[in-house]
């Protein structure tokens, strides 16, 4: 790493040590510790209700941290997942050294560290989401030759009182600057304190949903992250919720991931864009255009989008956001720039010209290829979502795409190059699959093609079974067609659902 790098990284940790959060040890931490006044250390680790659980220690000198630091600590399973009994229930919890930031929130002087679960035989918890997800990525690049990349847009919306001064436009709020949003600061001081603890933000804006209810307020907002490795994905959209999360209850206001906050209103969703490299190389990319393997992948996504919902959609208010006309997808098909479709290829840098010199006249031609840029997104999840779950699932339906002699008859068939819901679409619309209407269903979709993701062991058979049996547990089927035109049934169950985590 440069030394320019290392400057401009926000990261506190790789500020001091020089190096790249990949590269920390054990003795890193230890030095940064002993040399930083850090007093505590804080084991992090996301249970089967997908918040972030914390261990405290103080650190009493150094045989103490050493030994924290190298055997991790033990932890009552079954109080952190459903399916491990009471009778034999202690697991390790191992900190992931790459993963250690400075708490941005605690007056004494913290670290914290995310870990993996370990079972009393040493062995990484099958079950665990996190290894799941590990399980899967490895199984990717041992198959493939190439690394799965990801990045999520975190969608929320704040409830506060509303502002008098400056009232928003009610949903238009997209891209809306101070004054005329209330809760810019807090989404600015976020970004910059998930980048210190370690993520790898792109950008933040206001989004669409903007409305008031009486004398409360609601403002949508986003940031979006950079392509990572999928294990990086996931850990830095825990901890950026969290940050969000923290912040605004600092100032006494609500945050919500929920799929749907109010009858009427844009709903938040998480998408998640993709990215397949081989050694440094975006492989969605070919002579300018979407490659063949970036349609293979999309074409395995299209084929299992119903069960994926079932990692991404855990819950009944997921499937109020989930009808047409709402630019949140209803239909398996996929498209380019296309907001009404499951998978949309964003607007790349492929051919485009130096728009960079037309507009600043003064500056010299930039003549770098900068289609390494583009990426698949699937517009599905809301942020009820496993997202460890999530991120695997997709990853075995790339893999299952790639894997499928016929998955670019699929992709070209399935390709939609225009608002399907357009009346010039009616006819095709009829002949598309479409997806899940409630948690109900989501679990017989995975439960019909659960073989796919327990190939390569990579989801345990009792893993599945239990996400099908929490989704049916809901007892949701039909719960659209009986609340349909009932405001205050829908605002019930949105209330029962907000704090999803």
């Amino acid at each position: 790493m440069t030394n320019a790098s290392v400057a401009l990284n926000p990261n506190k940790l790789v500020q001091y040590l020089q190096k790249m959060p990949n590269e920390f040890t054990k003795e890193d931490l230890i030095r940064y510790i002993e040399e930083n006044g850090i007093q505590m250390i804080n084991f992090r680790y996301i249970a089967n209700d997908g918040k972030l659980k914390t261990l405290n220690f103080i650190i009493t000198d150094r045989n103490h941290l050493d030994s924290i630091l190298s055997t991790g600590e033990r932890v009552d399973g079954s109080s952190l997942f459903p399916f491990i009994e009471a009778g034999s229930s202690d697991l390790y919890v191992i900190p992931r050294f790459k993963t250690a930031f400075l708490n941005p929130f605690s007056e004494i002087p913290t670290l914290d560290i995310l870990c993996s679960f370990y079972t009393a035989q040493g062995e990484p918890l099958e079950s665990a989401p996190e290894h799941i997800l590990k399980k899967a990525h490895n199984c990717f690049k041992e198959k493939t030759g190439m690394t799965f990349k990801a990045m999520g847009e975190l969608e929320y919306y704040i409830k506060s009182t509303k502002s008098e001064l400056y009232p928003g436009e009610d949903q238009k709020g997209y891209h809306d600057s101070q004054p005329f949003t209330q809760w810019e600061n807090l989404r600015r001081e976020a970004m910059v304190l998930i980048a210190q603890c370690g993520g790898k933000i792109k950008y933040g804006h206001s989004e669409v949903g903007n409305f008031i209810i009486r004398e409360d307020g609601y403002e949508q907002h986003e940031i979006e992250f950079i392509p990572v490795e999928a294990e990086d994905a996931v850990d830095q959209l825990l901890i950026g919720k969290w940050i969000v999360r923290m912040l605004a209850a600092r100032e006494g206001a609500l945050v919500s991931w929920a799929p749907k906050i109010t009858v009427g209103k844009a709903g938040s969703g998480l998408h998640i864009h993709m990215m397949l490299e081989k050694d440094g190389k975006n492989l969605c990319v070919e002579n300018g255009k979407l490659s063949d393997i970036a349609k293979k992948g999309i074409a395995g996504i299209m084929d299992l989008a119903g069960p994926l919902t079932a990692f991404g959609n855990t819950i009944p208010t997921s499937y109020l956001r989930l009808v047409p006309h709402q630019e949140a997808p209803t239909y398996v098909c996929w498209g380019d720039r296309n907001r009404s479709v499951l998978v949309r290829v964003p607007l790349g840098w492929l051919g485009s010209k130096d728009m960079i010199k037309e507009v600043n006249p003064q500056q010299q031609a930039d003549t770098r290829d900068f289609s390494s840029k583009q990426t698949f997104e699937f517009r599905v999840p809301d942020g009820s979502a496993d997202i460890y779950m999530l991120v695997a699932g997709l990853i075995v339906a790339v893999q299952h795409g790639l894997n499928d002699e016929k998955a670019l008859e699929r992709a070209e068939a399935l390709y939609a190059d225009m608002d399907i819901f357009s009346s010039n679409f009616s006819e095709r619309l009829e002949k598309l699959e479409q997806l899940p209407t409630c948690c109900f269903e989501s679990a017989d979709s995975l439960l019909a093609k659960r073989e796919v993701f327990e190939n390569n062991n990579i989801f345990p058979p009792g893993s599945i079974d239990a996400v099908a049996a929490g989704l049916k547990a809901y007892n949701d089927n039909g719960l659209n067609d009986r609340i349909l035109g009932h405001h205050q049934e829908i605002m019930a169950i949105v209330e029962k659902y907000i704090h999803c985590m």
